[in-house]
């Protein structure tokens, strides 16, 4: 039974989300059809790619990821298909495939789009559902379209470092206010080197150790931890931290080169070392 995941901005509020399903189980109707996200922030590709990479990795191999975030970030004639650690990922061709996957994938096919229909989100998914309903029969990928190494590449945020500092962006914040920011366990070890550390934000905001689960401190208090996918997260025992601290997300603005400079402190979590 083949396994295809969605993950989308579009939202649970109208028919899209359930015509999306539909769509793919007309042509691969024996698959196994998974919700990973359709509540990413409109055009916000760290976010996507945070949610993504932390949920694709538990999918066996041989999984099909629909990536239908910034479908129409240009006018194009085509979508990508790559394989990655034996997965295969379905998106438009706007930077996701190498910011998910953190390189170029082994293997990446354009899917042409029939020029006589409209670029709608269904139109384009119809074009999707068939190109997997013929790799679940057996299909090669080569068989989808053509080979290409020409595509969009874009990098994942990465935080900033200095000799006694780090400092990153919030990257996603969760259905608790909890806010994900994209500073790995092991970015945070190698950058500390067993010193004392601050984690710093919104001005005078201050916590001097890392914590294993939300109840290692008092209800109403504020907390570090690195979560399950391995970020650090800052969050309040029972509370909401984004709402709290006036924390914000990464903007679509800001996504252009050079605007990280115009981030505030209500986007980003220092961290500094002594």
């Amino acid at each position: 039974m083949p396994i295809i995941t969605l993950t989308s901005d579009i939202g649970l509020q109208d028919y899209l989300a359930g015509s999306i399903k539909g769509l793919l189980l007309q042509h691969c109707a024996d698959a196994q059809v998974v919700d990973i996200s359709h509540h990413i922030s409109p055009f916000n590709l760290p976010q996507a790619t945070y949610i993504c990479r932390s949920a694709f990795r538990y999918f066996p191999e041989g999984t099909y990821h629909l990536v239908l975030n910034n479908l129409f970030d240009r006018k194009t004639d085509y979508l990508l298909i790559g394989r990655h650690n034996n997965q295969f990922i379905l998106c438009a061709d706007n930077g996701l495939l190498t910011m998910i996957a953190g390189e170029m994938p082994a293997e990446v096919y354009r899917i042409p789009l029939d020029p006589a229909e409209s670029r709608n989100t269904l139109n384009m998914v119809a074009v999707m559902a068939r190109a997997l309903a013929r790799l679940t029969k057996g299909a090669a990928l080569s068989e989808t379209g053509t080979l290409t190494t020409e595509i969009t590449v874009k990098n994942n945020l990465q935080p900033l470092t200095g000799e006694d500092y780090i400092e990153g962006q919030i990257l996603h914040i969760d259905n608790f206010e909890n806010v994900v920011v994209n500073i790995t366990r092991g970015q945070f070890d190698e950058q500390r080197r067993n010193r004392k550390f601050a984690i710093m934000f919104r001005r005078d905001e201050m916590i001097t150790q890392i914590s294993e689960t939300y109840a290692d401190v008092p209800e109403g208090q504020k907390l570090a931890l690195f979560n399950s996918a391995g970020y650090l997260e800052i969050a309040v025992n029972k509370g909401n931290a984004a709402g709290l601290f006036g924390l914000q997300g990464f903007r679509r603005d800001q996504l252009q080169q050079g605007a990280y400079q115009q981030l505030s402190f209500y986007q980003t979590v220092r961290i500094l070392f002594e």
